[in-house]
C-alpha cells in the first residue's frame, strides 16, 4: 500500500494565525528573492505586503514569520538591470538601508512595484504595466490603506479620552501601538486570555503608573500559567525586565521579540473580524496561480 500524503494545513488556519501575529491587512503576495544589507545573498521567501510592511516566510504553508521590513518611509525605488532573461530586480531606498528584490518575471515584478508604491505614495502609479484588473485592485488597495491610516491615527486619541487624563502622561500612546496593546487591568488581561485562548495568549497593557507597560501572557505546558513582565520606559526605548534585562527600541520589538523567543508560541491576543478574515481569503485565492507558476520555476 502506498503511504497517505500528510494532509496540508488549511488556509484558513493559516490565514488566521498571521492575522493575529500582524494585525494588518494583506494587499498581496507572492515569492520574492530579498537580499537585505545583512546578507551575503539573496533568500528565497513567500513574501506578504500587509499595511506597510513586508513579511518574509520560509515558505507558503509557514504561520511564523523569519523577517519583516517596514517600508512606510520608502525614499525612492529602482530599476535594476538583470542579465537574466525575464527577471525582474528593483532596489528599495530606505533610510537606514537598500534592500534588493527579484521575482521570476517581469510580470510579478510590475505588480510588486505597483502594490509598493501605492501604499507608500498612498497613489495610484501611473509608469507601471499592469492590466486593468490589477489597477482596480490598486485602488482598491489604495482605499482601504488609507481607512487603516485614518484609524490608526484615531485610536489613540480615543483612548486618551476615554482615559480623561492629561495629555503628557500618555506620551506612548500618541503613537501607534501593536495590535494586542489593550487598556486594562492586571485581572482584566488575565480574564481575557482565559476566556478566549483562540485569539491569541499574550498582551501588552499600560504598567502600575501611566509611564510603563506590562505584558500578561498565558502559557500552557503542564497546565495554563498566567505571567506577568514589566516593560520599562527609558528614554525612547523599552526595557524588558527580565533575568538579563532586553532593551529594545519600540513596543513592536518588544512584542516581536516574545514571539520569537517562544518560536511563536506566544501569539499577540487580537480580536479579529469575520471581514479581515474574508479579505485574507479572497487574497489567497487570487494568488494561487502565482504560487503554482513559482514553485518550479524561482531558484
Amino acid at each position: 500500500m502506498m503511504a497517505k500524503k500528510p494532509p496540508k494545513p488549511a488556509p484558513r488556519r493559516i490565514f488566521q494565525e498571521r492575522l493575529k501575529m500582524t494585525a494588518l491587512p494583506l494587499y498581496f503576495e507572492g515569492f520574492l528573492l530579498v537580499k537585505r544589507s545583512g546578507y551575503r545573498e539573496y533568500k528565497h521567501y513567500w513574501t506578504e505586503l500587509r499595511g506597510t510592511t513586508l513579511f518574509f516566510y520560509t515558505d507558503k504553508k509557514s504561520t511564523i514569520y523569519v523577517d519583516k521590513l517596514d517600508i512606510i518611509d520608502l525614499t525612492r525605488l529602482t530599476d535594476q538591470s538583470s542579465a537574466e532573461k525575464n527577471c525582474a530586480k528593483f532596489t528599495l531606498v530606505l533610510p537606514k538601508e537598500e534592500v534588493q528584490l527579484k521575482t521570476e518575471n517581469t510580470e510579478g515584478g510590475e505588480e510588486w512595484r505597483g502594490f509598493i508604491l501605492t501604499v507608500t505614495e498612498l497613489s495610484v502609479p501611473q509608469h507601471v504595466s499592469l492590466l486593468p484588473g490589477q489597477v482596480i485592485r490598486l485602488h482598491e488597495v489604495l482605499e482601504r490603506e488609507k481607512k487603516r491610516r485614518i484609524e490608526t491615527e484615531q485610536l489613540p486619541s480615543t483612548s486618551v479620552e476615554k482615559q480623561k487624563e492629561p495629555t503628557e502622561d500618555y506620551v506612548d500612546v500618541l503613537t501607534p501601538m501593536p495590535a494586542c496593546f489593550y487598556t486594562v487591568s492586571r485581572k482584566e488581561a488575565t480574564e481575557m486570555l482565559e476566556k478566549n485562548p483562540a485569539l491569541g495568549n499574550m498582551i501588552l497593557r499600560p504598567g502600575s503608573d501611566s509611564r510603563n507597560y506590562s505584558i500578561t501572557i498565558r502559557e500552557e505546558i503542564d497546565m495554563p500559567r498566567i505571567k506577568h513582565y514589566k516593560v520599562m520606559s527609558i528614554g525612547k526605548n523599552y526595557t524588558i525586565e527580565l533575568e538579563k534585562p532586553v532593551t529594545l527600541p519600540n513596543l513592536f520589538s518588544v512584542i516581536d521579540y516574545f514571539m520569537k523567543e517562544t518560536r511563536g508560541n506566544l501569539r499577540p491576543f487580537i480580536y479579529s473580524t469575520d471581514e479581515n478574515l474574508g479579505q485574507e481569503l479572497n487574497m489567497e485565492g487570487r494568488n494561487e496561480k502565482l504560487e503554482e507558476k513559482s514553485t518550479h520555476r524561482m531558484k
